[in-house]
């Protein structure tokens, strides 16, 4: 078999999941992590319990901090597989997961390093269970550090956002939604019937993962239209357009060079090769995006990993787009060129197959690699992961193949790039006068009465966030558009002019 000896091979994959309701049965995070590993180092072995050399021979492990407490988690991984020496990394919220993927495949085709492993877990099933039954979801402690620590540069949001409460992401998403919805000239019931369609296909995928959390497909109807058990989060959001967060599950990417796979002796059946993994860490909150419906970072990322692959958006055999609201999803394959109209999951995505709190590519990228194998014939097939951190503020793909192509693996970070390119706008934080609504949400909060919050392009040029808890004005924004409308600000509150 010719091969490139640095190329980076994708050889061992593991996920686990569970679903216990009972603390004291349940497993915390850090053993979802070891199983998972086990089952990569045993899926590169390729017979149970044979040899699993590779783990050993691990030189740096990587993770991306889940809802856990866990200082060095990595360091834990390396001694139970032998790897003392590893280089341990610890990668916090708003660090892109494909980032420690693409790293890994760099740093091998480069030659630093031969073998890499990246990790993740999350259990917010376990911790939903304990806070129900009046019990605290208790983990082991750590006193060691890891070697690395990584950091995004920036806040993810901005002050006017933190100062108008805007802490979870749902209703960020939901106003970029409304923008998208209304740039591509949808009326309010097409959107949401298009919005239904979309996702029941995704509820169909996962339906067919084994790994899936939910293998239930819901209607159009069922996944659009609120219901007792499918209550609207934010106006056009139901709890079927939002990723499931609540979910135990744990995933493991064993990567190495051809070269380390072939010396193991892992069966070149198991090896999926990384063609390109590209990023764009440039941050722009969501209030200051000059276009809400656009994504810069993914045009440029997106279309840099399938040049550097040697493919267009129209090759590619299987899609995986970042799903944990649908307006990733649709400015993502809008700005690849893809239609909405084709399979963009082969998870189910994070509403039906589960989102862990910040590893969902991860597990993504095995149910890739899993598919990828099964349909290997004497054809190239490849096959898109793509990556969101944030409120869609990084942007990050990865790019896979059965077989090897013309140009080995390519990194490209595209953050300069999309600096130069995205267009911004000031955001008041006190802002009093007119202004048109850029974009709009009604969000529900079991907490308070259901508020609009728009976000305005005001007459002095810069942005500013308002609310309203009107009830016949909410009753109309959902039934109408309402971007581009005229308003009035007073002390964050708006009114129609």
């Amino acid at each position: 078999m010719s091969f490139d000896p640095r190329q980076p091979v994708l050889v061992g994959i593991g996920t686990c999941m569970q679903r216990e309701d009972l603390l004291a049965r349940s497993k915390e995070p850090m053993d979802l992590m070891l199983q998972a590993v086990r089952r990569a180092g045993i899926d590169a072995a390729g017979v149970n319990g044979g040899d699993v050399r590779a783990l050993s021979s691990v030189q740096t492990i990587a993770v991306p901090k889940g809802r856990w407490r866990y200082r060095n988690p990595a360091g834990e991984i390396a001694r139970h597989i032998g790897a003392k020496a590893a280089t341990t990394v610890l990668a916090s919220v708003g660090v892109l997961q494909q980032s420690l993927i693409g790293d890994a495949c760099d740093r091998i085709a480069k030659g630093d390093i031969d073998c890499a492993l990246i990790v993740g877990a999350d259990a917010g099933h376990r911790i939903l269970c304990a806070k129900k039954n009046g019990e605290r979801a208790g983990e082991r402690q750590q006193d060691d550090a890891p070697d690395v620590s990584l950091e995004p540069e920036e806040e993810l949001l901005h002050p006017a956002e933190l100062k108008a409460g805007l802490r979870m992401p749902v209703a960020l998403y939901a106003l970029m939604e409304s923008a998208w919805r209304a740039k591509n000239g949808l009326s309010v019931d097409a959107h949401r019937a298009q919005l239904g369609m979309l996702y029941q296909r995704f509820s169909e995928v996962a339906a067919h993962n084994p790994e899936a959390w939910r293998k239930t497909s819901f209607s159009a109807q069922e996944i659009s239209h609120a219901s007792e058990r499918n209550p609207m989060q934010a106006f056009p959001y139901t709890r079927r357009h939002c990723a499931t967060w609540n979910v135990d599950q744990a995933a493991a990417l064993l990567i190495c060079s051809a070269a380390h796979a072939q010396a193991l002796g892992i069966a070149p059946s198991k090896w999926v090769y990384a063609a390109a993994s590209s990023e764009s860490n440039h941050m722009v909150p969501v209030s200051a995006r000059a276009d809400l419906a656009a994504c810069v970072g993914a045009r440029l990322a997106g279309h840099a990993a399938l040049a550097a692959a040697g493919i267009t958006a129209s090759q590619l055999d299987l899609v995986e787009l970042y799903s944990c609201f649908p307006i990733a999803v649709e400015a993502y394959a809008q700005e690849l060129g893809i239609p909405l109209t084709r399979d963009l999951t082969v998870t189910g995505g994070m509403p039906f197959a589960g989102g862990p709190f910040n590893n969902y590519v991860l597990q993504a990228t095995c149910r890739m690699a899993e598919l990828l194998r099964q349909e290997r014939g004497s054809s190239r097939r490849v096959g898109l992961v793509s990556s969101v951190s944030g409120i869609m503020t990084k942007q990050g793909f990865g790019v896979w193949a059965s077989q090897p192509g013309d140009s080995g693996f390519a990194f490209e970070d595209v953050s300069a790039d999309t600096a130069r390119q995205q267009q911004t706008k000031d955001v008041s934080l006190s802002f009093q006068g007119r202004a048109a609504i850029a974009g709009y949400t009604v969000l529900y909060d079991k907490a308070q009465a259901p508020r609009a919050l728009v976000l305005a392009d005001t007459d002095t040029g810069c942005r500013a966030l308002a609310w309203s808890a009107d009830p016949a004005l909410l009753s109309r924004m959902e039934g109408g558009e309402f971007c581009g409308a005229s308003i009035c600000v007073h002390d964050s509150l708006f009114t129609l002019a």
